[in-house]
């Protein structure tokens, strides 16, 4: 394997923190694993978002506290759609879809004035817009193929983008730091050497970036996977996503340099009390099973007692039960 050199922040990842995930499919891999240790996590308000265009805009309305009204949809395929929104917020009730929508926005606009650490992954340079108006777009929803431009942002557009978004973000929550990566997912519908061409362009902005402001830093999850592992064997059949061995590869490094001491200490005994949890009992009116729930359930108001700012309210009612 080839040495990476990883550069851990200043101040890390505690658990006291609020931790804001944004972007691509990876995001959730690292969103998940975070929010299963018990960090104070919020994913995605929007849903998934690949292009630098469609985070940016998403973190603007944020920022603005942004209420979207019943002519920022569409009707598509049977249900009421944002373009800014993943399929997740589509449904049949044109008022469900909005008030999904607006309620994740003040979620997201309250969590965002309380984190200290917001978590980017991109995932492509292409951005899609609408030939009627050219809106760009962060999700096409199945609608026919025409209605849409693929549009390959140069590296002075993103970074212009991006660029705004953080000085935004840093007026907003002066407290805020980040951390920018890049998605080993491989987008192959844009093509091989496209996709490189798209990497390559999100990479050199991010490095722009980290140079100009403090507060911000790079997390190697791409290089990780395309550099360090480089073997399909770490892929799924499909050949584009990381498996759970490449995965948990990228997540034991970001513990490893983006977690403070104090939370690695307590995220150790934590697995422990997750994986019993998930335990299912064959038998769960013996004695054995009962001695099981009763010696975790102590574990657990023990680790509680130590570290009252942990989130561990399932955790003890499953053990009381």
């Amino acid at each position: 394997m080839l040495d990476i050199p990883i550069n851990a922040p200043d101040v890390k990842i505690n658990y006291r923190d609020k931790i804001l995930l944004i972007g691509s499919c990876f995001t959730e891999h690292i969103g998940n694993y975070m929010s299963e240790l018990k960090f104070d996590v919020f994913q995605n308000p929007n849903g998934i978002l690949f292009d630098p265009q469609s985070v940016a805009s998403s973190i603007i309305s944020y920022i603005q506290a942004k209420q979207y009204e019943e002519n920022d949809l569409i009707y598509l395929n049977e249900l009421w759609q944002s373009w800014q929104h993943h399929s997740i917020f589509s449904k049949t009730d044109k008022r469900e879809c909005i008030e999904a929508i607006n309620d994740s926005q003040k979620k997201a606009h309250s969590f965002l004035a309380k984190t200290k650490w917001l978590i980017v992954t991109l995932g492509s340079s292409f951005s899609y817009r609408l030939f009627e108006n050219n809106l760009p777009v962060a999700n096409c929803h199945r609608a026919p193929a025409q209605w849409f431009h693929k549009h390959f942002m140069n590296i002075e557009e993103i970074n212009a983008i991006l660029d705004n978004c953080i000085h935004q973000l840093f007026q907003f929550n002066p407290e805020i730091r980040i951390v920018l990566t890049v998605s080993p997912v491989r987008h192959i519908r844009d093509g091989v050497t496209e996709n490189n061409r798209s990497k390559a362009r999100l990479i050199e902005v991010v490095h722009h970036l980290i140079n100009k402001f403090s507060r911000l830093y790079y997390f190697p999850a791409y290089e990780l996977v395309i550099d360090v592992l480089r073997d399909y064997r770490f892929y799924d059949k499909d050949m584009v996503h990381p498996n759970y061995q490449a995965t948990e590869f990228v997540l034991q490094n970001f513990t490893r340099y983006f977690i403070d001491e104090e939370s690695r200490n307590i995220l150790d005994e934590l697995r422990k009390i997750i994986i019993a949890k998930k335990h299912k009992a064959a038998h769960p009116s013996t004695s054995a099973h009962k001695n099981f729930l009763k010696s975790n359930l102590e574990k657990t108001l023990e680790l509680k007692a130590r570290y009252p700012f942990l989130h561990l309210a399932d955790e003890i009612g499953y053990f009381s039960a």
